[in-house]
């Protein structure tokens, strides 16, 4: 498979394609070529007092233009290690551009080049919410032995809140290694906001079980619990989710198997357990790319993760045979409000005086989602 042939999971006839024919999922057509021109003028004259940060999950129309490309955390302390860098155009999310302002100097200033480019799991669990859950814990009598694990797919709001309550940031590559710690800290782990990466690292990697586990609805009183399913409960998982990973099926790797033998399933932690619990393999964003970039020539790959991802890895191993897990197109439709138009726009203001979208994270929620932070680094 090779550079437009990355297939969905479909028809008998999708596997057997020949090489060149279209087939549906494929990346939209470039954007207007003088966009291309425009940029790198817009590029060439910010020089080095920019920055411009690529997420894996980006347009490869955006991706063109990156300095790095890596996940959040990577991208975030890039940005904090090239403090010449005075402007940093994050091309990712919410989120992560509020991660970068945090790490950055004052000096530095993040640049999100579409103030719509949320993500949905991060705003599966508001501040308001997560004080409200933390007053039942109080009332309970339990928060004192809670430690709060919040993954770094979180708003800054619930960075903060980690730190204050003595808990931890995590990635999905060092999940395993924040709860370790926190139940040497404590009794109990609030995980925020995505329940399967937290289902995921308790059950496969720590060896807990379901059962060890709750659901915490925050729409819900008590969070749809009784008091003793959360006095029992060894993981407290918030009822949030990723809206990507959280559309693959076991039924996906099942036909994925039937159709092409020999294949191997790679998912990313974000996933339903009963997928990541029938995968072949199970890592993080890097960890995959990883995975397929150092697998023999041939090597057969059905991938659950975004799909921009999915289609650069197959352009960039055109030896491997590389397949879409799921049967649908399923872009991660925020990431992709990032395009070459908007960091276009972004880029020219800058060049001519205006700066626009700048993310900034207020002094106290900084200083507070900061102690999470650097307690994620600290990590045995």
């Amino acid at each position: 498979m090779g550079t437009s042939d990355l297939l969905l999971l479909g028809s008998e006839s999708d596997l057997n394609s020949e090489r060149g024919v279209s087939c549906d999922g494929q990346l939209p057509a470039a954007s207007d070529p003088q966009l291309v021109d425009r940029a790198q003028v817009a590029r060439k004259a910010l020089g080095a007092k920019a920055m411009v940060l690529g997420h894996h999950y980006q347009r490869d129309e955006v991706i063109a233009f990156a300095d790095i490309r890596g996940d959040s955390f990577k991208l975030a302390q890039a940005a904090a290690e090239n403090s010449a860098a005075e402007f940093i155009f994050f091309c990712g999310v919410h989120f992560m551009a509020e991660s970068a302002d945090i790490l950055t100097t004052k000096n530095q200033k993040v640049i999100l080049p579409d103030l719509a480019a949320g993500c949905s799991m991060a705003d599966m669990a508001t501040a308001s919410q997560v004080a409200d859950c933390w007053q039942v814990l109080e009332k309970l009598g339990v928060a004192k032995k809670t430690i709060p694990i919040t993954y770094m797919n979180s708003s800054a709001a619930i960075k903060a809140f980690t730190g204050k309550n003595h808990g931890a940031v995590c990635t999905s590559s060092n999940a395993a290694r924040a709860m370790k710690w926190a139940f040497e800290k404590g009794e109990k782990i609030l995980f925020l906001p995505d329940q399967h990466l937290g289902r995921n690292t308790a059950v496969l990697s720590l060896g807990l079980t379901l059962a060890d586990c709750v659901i915490y609805n925050p729409w819900k009183p008590n969070g749809g619990l009784t008091d003793d399913a959360i006095k029992n409960a060894k993981v407290i998982l918030w009822r949030g989710h990723c809206s990507v990973h959280g559309r693959f099926t076991v039924g996906n790797i099942e036909d994925v198997r039937v159709k092409l033998p020999g294949v191997k399933v790679l998912v990313h932690p974000e996933c339903q357990h009963d997928v990541v619990s029938n995968a072949d393999v199970v890592g993080s964003t890097e960890m995959i790319i990883k995975t397929v970039s150092q697998s023999p020539a041939g090597a057969k790959w059905a991938i659950g993760t975004e799909l921009n991802l999915v289609q650069r890895l197959a352009n960039e191993n055109p030896d491997k045979q590389i397949v879409f897990l799921d049967k649908a197109v399923c872009y991660c439709s925020t990431m992709n409000r990032i395009d070459l138009p908007h960091l276009v726009w972004a880029m020219e203001s800058l060049v001519s005086g205006r700066l626009i979208n700048q993310i900034k994270v207020e002094d106290e929620v900084a200083k507070y989602a900061k102690v999470a932070l650097d307690q994620m680094l600290a990590l045995p």
